[in-house]
C-alpha cells in the first residue's frame, strides 16, 4: 500500500483515503458552505425578530423561536462539521467526533420535538379555540420548550452513552469518525412515535379546518358582531394552521428519506454521494423554515426590514407595529 493512500502515513492502522473528484468535492464544499451561511443568517433574523418585537411574543412564536434556535445551531455547528465529514479522513480526533454526533443528535431531536409541539399547538387552536388561551399559556409553552431541550439532551446521552465512555471504540481504522447507536430504539423514539403524532394531529386539524371553512362559506347573512369577530379569529387560525402545515410537510419530506433508508435495512457508505445527499436534505430543512416564514408571514418581512435598516437600534423599537 502506498503512503499517499493513507490518512496518516506514519500509522499502519490508518484509514485509506477515498477522495472525491476535484469538481465534485468543490461543488459539495461550496454548496454546503453557502447553505450553512444562509441558514445562520436567516434563522438569526427569526430569533432577533421574535425576541425583540413585543407584538411577536405569542405562544406559537415561542415555539417557532425554539425551532429557529435549533436551526441556527445546525447552520453554525453541524453543517461545518458535516463539510469535514465529506473529507476522506477525520482529523479532529475521536472525542470531537463523538461530541459532534452528540450535539447533532440533540439538535435534530429538538427539531422533531418542536414540530410535535407546534402540531399540538395548532390542534388546540383549531379544535378547541374557546379554551386555547387558558390551555396554552406563555408559561406552559416556556416550560414545554425547556423540557423539550432537556429531554433531547438525555435522549442523545442514552443513545451515545457507550461512545462517550470510550470514543473511537467502533472505528475500524485510525482517521475514521463512526459512532454506534441502537438503530431500532432511535427509529422508534426519534422517528416513528413523533412523526405519527405529527401526522395524526395535523390530519385532525385538517378535518376540523375543512369543516370550519364550509361552515363559514354557508354562514347566514344575519350575523351578530360577536359572530363576525369569531369568524375573523377562525380565519386567522386557519391561515396559521396552513402555514405551519407547510412547515411540517417540508420537515417530513426532508427527514423521511434518511429514516426510510434505515427502515429498509440499507447501509450507506459514509462519505458516499447517497449518504451526503440524505444528510444534506435533513440539514437543508433548517434553511427552508425561515424561507417559509418570509413567504407566508408579513410580520417576518417587516421585522427583517427594521433589522436590516438598523431601526431596531432606536429607543422603544421593541414596540413597533410589525403585524
Amino acid at each position: 500500500m502506498e503512503e499517499a493512500e493513507l490518512c496518516f502515513p506514519h500509522l499502519n492502522t490508518s484509514c485509506k483515503k477515498h477522495t472525491h473528484p476535484h469538481f465534485e468535492a468543490m461543488l459539495i464544499y461550496t454548496l454546503l458552505s453557502f447553505v450553512s451561511l444562509f441558514t445562520v443568517v436567516l434563522n438569526l433574523l427569526v430569533i432577533i425578530s421574535i425576541s425583540h418585537f413585543r407584538q411577536l411574543h405569542t405562544t406559537t412564536n415561542l415555539l417557532l423561536l425554539s425551532l429557529a434556535v435549533s436551526d441556527f445551531l445546525v447552520g453554525l455547528l453541524v453543517m461545518p462539521c458535516q463539510i469535514l465529514l465529506t473529507e476522506p479522513c477525520w482529523m479532529l480526533g475521536d472525542l470531537v467526533c463523538v461530541l459532534y454526533y452528540f450535539l447533532t443528535f440533540i439538535i435534530f431531536c429538538t427539531s422533531v420535538v418542536n414540530m410535535v409541539l407546534i402540531s399540538a399547538d395548532r390542534y388546540v387552536a383549531i379544535c378547541d379555540p374557546l379554551h386555547y388561551s387558558s390551555k396554552v399559556t406563555v408559561r406552559r409553552v416556556q416550560v414545554s420548550v425547556l423540557l423539550c431541550w432537556v429531554y433531547c439532551v438525555l435522549n442523545s446521552f442514552v443513545l451515545l452513552c457507550d461512545n462517550l465512555k470510550q470514543p473511537g471504540r467502533y472505528n475500524s481504522c485510525y482517521g475514521e469518525c463512526v459512532v454506534n447507536i441502537v438503530g431500532p430504539v432511535d427509529l422508534v423514539i426519534n422517528f416513528i412515535i413523533p412523526i405519527s403524532a405529527i401526522i395524526i394531529l395535523y390530519v385532525r386539524v385538517f378535518v376540523v379546518a375543512v369543516s370550519q371553512a364550509r361552515a363559514m362559506r354557508s354562514h347566514i347573512t344575519a350575523v351578530t358582531l360577536q359572530s363576525s369577530v369569531t369568524v375573523t379569529v377562525k380565519k386567522s387560525e386557519l391561515k396559521a394552521a396552513r402555514t405551519l402545515g407547510v412547515v411540517v410537510a417540508v420537515f417530513l419530506m426532508c427527514y423521511c428519506p434518511f429514516y426510510c433508508v434505515s427502515l429498509a435495512g440499507y447501509d450507506l457508505v459514509i462519505g458516499s454521494l447517497s449518504n451526503i445527499f440524505i444528510v444534506f436534505l435533513i440539514l437543508f430543512n433548517s434553511c427552508l423554515n425561515p424561507l417559509i416564514y418570509a413567504f407566508f408571514y408579513p410580520w417576518f418581512r417587516k421585522s427583517v426590514k427594521f433589522i436590516v435598516t438598523l431601526e431596531i437600534m432606536q429607543p422603544n423599537s421593541c414596540g413597533i407595529n410589525v403585524l
